[in-house]
């Protein structure tokens, strides 16, 4: 797909779906995150958004923590309730952050006997939860990702997913300390990378450049994040070492009242994004969704994703 025409079908009055011409992608596959709901308003949208999303058949779910493990006991009941109301294959975020051990050897077993198969394996933010904090892992728990990784590995043969910042972590010395850290994990028992969400298209290729160089063969999957709220997102990019380029602040000036317009526009840079990765090779795609279903819908049947039904 060409990026205009990406650009044309989610901004023509048509809509996504009347441009699509009913095209399937069947090589196409998408991944989504959610985060555990604080609120009874909060848990309706996510279930919305749940089964909005689900008849486009990804290839997994993912329901993260909260910054310093806050939602462990929620992401646990939404992982549950995953399991037993839908088909979906969920993947549960588990963190080292404020436990120890033998706490999250717990947690791994009783993933796994609750039919759980795949994990995203993280280190976690500090357990303040104040972005940029010092991280102290806990007295008795594991030091790191890399660590967790192993462990959960040698309890049970899960599919086990690790992150990755294409800018480079920010607290790390180097990129190549990253790509390091990546081959530790992936030694350690890591089947997928997923990075955080990017901008750079060429920063995101160069770092997978890097990590096939260094020996790397797993998949590494691009992280989308399709934002409407733009000075929400230049929060977000300042904590996770997120280039925000000029390109991308000109197209949201001067539209802090206009929400349907930033939408248009956020949907047309994911869909835009989606293409030129398309068009190098690749055909994996994680969306962090925010628990908002029409926007990441509406980009993936711009991609070419159908419901199954409607596939058949």
């Amino acid at each position: 797909m060409r990026l205009a025409a990406a650009r044309a079908m989610l901004l023509s009055p048509l809509g996504p779906v009347a441009r699509a011409g009913g095209r399937e992608h069947p090589d196409l596959n998408v991944s989504f995150e959610f985060f555990p709901p604080k609120t009874e308003e909060a848990e309706v949208t996510l279930w919305n958004s749940i089964r909005r999303l689900a008849p486009l058949g990804p290839s997994f779910v993912s329901v993260t923590y909260g910054a310093g493990g806050s939602t462990r006991e929620r992401t646990h009941r939404t992982i549950r309730r995953i399991l037993d109301e839908t088909t979906l294959n969920p993947a549960a975020h588990l963190t080292t952050v404020e436990a120890s051990k033998s706490e999250i050897d717990q947690i791994v077993d009783d993933y796994w006997e609750a039919g759980v198969r795949h994990l995203v394996a993280l280190r976690g933010d500090p357990p303040t939860g104040v972005m940029g904090g010092v991280y102290e892992p806990h007295p008795d728990g594991y030091a790191n990702a890399t660590e967790l990784t192993a462990a959960a590995a040698a309890r049970h043969p899960f599919e086990i997913s690790v992150g990755v910042y294409p800018e480079k972590h920010p607290e790390s010395p180097s990129l190549a300390h990253d790509i390091d850290v990546l081959k530790a994990k992936v030694d350690a028992g890591a089947t997928r990378a997923i990075s955080q969400f990017f901008f750079d298209i060429d920063a995101f290729l160069g770092f997978v450049d890097k990590a096939r160089a260094a020996g790397i063969t797993i998949p590494i999957v691009p992280g989308i994040m399709p934002v409407t709220n733009f000075n929400g997102l230049k929060r977000m990019a300042s904590t996770c070492q997120c280039s925000v380029p000029a390109w991308l602040s000109n197209l949201f000036e001067g539209l802090d009242q206009d929400p349907e317009t930033r939408r248009l526009l956020a949907g047309s840079v994911a869909a835009e994004m989606c293409a030129r990765l398309e068009e190098e090779g690749f055909k994996d795609f994680h969306f962090y969704t925010l628990n908002r279903a029409d926007l990441v819908y509406a980009i993936c049947r711009v991609l070419g994703l159908r419901e199954a039904e409607a596939a058949q």
